[in-house]
């Protein structure tokens, strides 16, 4: 009996590798982001059906997919030590395939980003150049604990919020659509935070400083918390004082739920920091869509 064994590289790209690539789970925050910001914008959905679905296929496939693909190309030493199996690292994409399907994508982006117009354009800009600036070098903004949360935040949630609500009243969104869409971005650093948690080893061998890294999981949880809270706490305030109180209290009883989750998390962050991404964030993002419902009518300038 003989046994023959393909040693050839292979040249193209799985298939199933490839939409691993661009990770499928990521699309939705920016994509419910774009949707909150749709909401808040008071305009109909149905005299705007294009847009909304443009603009939900940009924000997460598309520009999120994009993303992922640029992340896992310049992650990929990283991904050889955290997660060998990745598409990268364990050959189902070849060669330099991560690299072209990153640049197809970017292309691709600007290219639907122009069918919405000014702003749509201008965000989708913004949106590619930040998603390489993270990942790539020599920027590499995802060294930084600091710099690399926050722009993933901003990115992921205040910029498809503000062009969702520019996209659909076709100007400048009020200013309550941006002071909430930035304060909900700036809570989302939190969230990026415990998402480190699950390349700790890597990151730490690698030179990558992320807050678990240079922190420590104990320190690093414990600021995640309050770098989610605080935000939401000032939006609850400003609901308050614009009159929107039983929104406001909504809200309020999401960031109590929130709570609860992270004393749960806060016993074990490191074996904990991936339940809280499935439940104490899906509490922030139901609290992101109340806010957008009790601010609907007053998206434009």
């Amino acid at each position: 009996m003989s046994v023959s064994v393909d040693l050839q590289p292979r040249k193209l790209p799985e298939p199933s590798a490839a939409l691993e690539l661009i990770k499928p789970i990521t699309w939705f925050p920016p994509m419910w982001a774009y949707a909150c910001g749709v909401v808040a914008s008071g305009a109909s959905v149905t005299d705007h059906w294009g847009p909304l679905v443009l603009g939900v296929l940009l924000a997460g496939p598309i520009v999120c997919g994009m993303s992922q693909a640029a992340n896992d190309w310049c992650d990929r030493h990283v991904d050889a030590i955290n997660e060998p199996n990745r598409p990268i690292p364990s050959g189902r994409v070849p060669g330099r395939w991560g690299l072209w399907i990153a640049l197809a994508m970017s292309a691709l982006a600007l290219l639907v980003g122009l069918t919405l117009g000014p702003w749509g354009l201008g965000a989708t800009v913004v949106a590619v150049l930040a998603a390489w600036a993270y990942s790539a070098e020599p920027v590499r903004l995802k060294k930084s604990g600091w710099w690399g949360p926050g722009l993933v935040g901003l990115s992921y949630e205040s910029l498809p919020w503000f062009t969702g609500t520019a996209v659909m009243v076709t100007g400048a969104p009020s200013w309550p659509i941006v002071i909430v869409a930035i304060l909900y971005g700036i809570g989302a650093h939190g969230i990026m935070t415990l998402n480190d948690f699950k390349a700790l080893e890597g990151d730490r061998q690698m030179g990558v400083n992320s807050l678990p890294v240079t922190l420590g999981p104990e320190r690093a949880a414990k600021l995640a918390c309050v770098v989610m809270l605080i935000p939401q706490l000032a939006v609850i305030a400003l609901l308050f004082h614009w009159g929107l109180g039983n929104r406001a209290l909504v809200v309020t009883g999401l960031v109590v739920l929130q709570l609860w989750a992270m004393r749960e998390m806060l016993a074990d962050p490191k074996g904990k920091a991936p339940w809280y991404n499935g439940t104490g964030v899906l509490f922030y993002v139901t609290g992101m869509m109340v806010t957008a419902f009790a601010l609907r009518g007053i998206g434009g300038v």
